[in-house]
């Protein structure tokens, strides 16, 4: 009989007291994914919007970004036509290229964490040839929309969200070591609770 091993899905986590909402964040995450649309990505060198893949959301006494959880049974995954949102290396990841932008993602995340923006390259917004419209009988050039979310930054090892935040307030969570963490302090606790009879 072999045994299962189970890898969930690392994420990353906010610690809401410590979030200031000053957005580094986001900055870093639009960075970290954009080194072929901007060439310095320094004040004034930035051609393209700033599209982060996390949003700092801001209500009343709370500031806190909002990003994927990676889901073991990922339900935009699940919805996905074209099987553009895949798991690669213990990360649900998209196929920004594959994505067609009929928006199931983002209706099925149960935390809100997947936006719609318009494709870049280099840049400039990517075209796609549309149908016909109603009103005229030709074929209408349009803005690609693709859905985006955050990857973890798969392609540089490691969250850059989590790097920039001067408060300290992100964390990339490995379930299994934090459940080992916990379990090692359950342990200790437990043996001085003996110790002390």
């Amino acid at each position: 009989m072999s045994s299962l091993k189970l890898t969930p899905n690392s994420f990353v986590v906010a610690n809401s007291n410590k979030c200031k909402g000053c957005k580094a964040c986001e900055i870093a995450c639009f960075a970290a994914h954009n080194k072929n649309n901007n060439v310095g990505l320094t004040v004034g060198t930035v051609t393209t919007p700033v599209i982060p893949r996390l949003n700092v959301i801001k209500a009343e006494d709370l500031e806190v970004p909002v990003q994927c959880r990676h889901c073991e049974a990922a339900p935009c995954a699940n919805v996905c036509p074209v099987g553009a949102i895949v798991q690669q290396d213990n990360t649900i990841i998209i196929d920004e290229k594959a994505c067609v932008g009929c928006k199931s993602c983002l209706l099925a995340c149960p935390i809100g964490a997947i936006d719609l923006y318009p494709m870049y390259d280099k840049g400039e917004e990517v075209m796609q040839v549309n149908l016909k419209t109603v009103q005229q009988e030709k074929l209408e050039n349009k803005v690609k929309q693709t859905a985006y979310k955050c990857d973890l930054c798969i392609e540089q090892g490691k969250p850059a969200c989590v790097e920039a935040c001067p408060e300290n307030a992100l964390s990339l969570v490995t379930p299994m070591k934090e459940k080992k963490q916990r379990n090692r302090e359950a342990a200790l606790s437990l043996l001085k609770t003996m110790n002390n009879y």
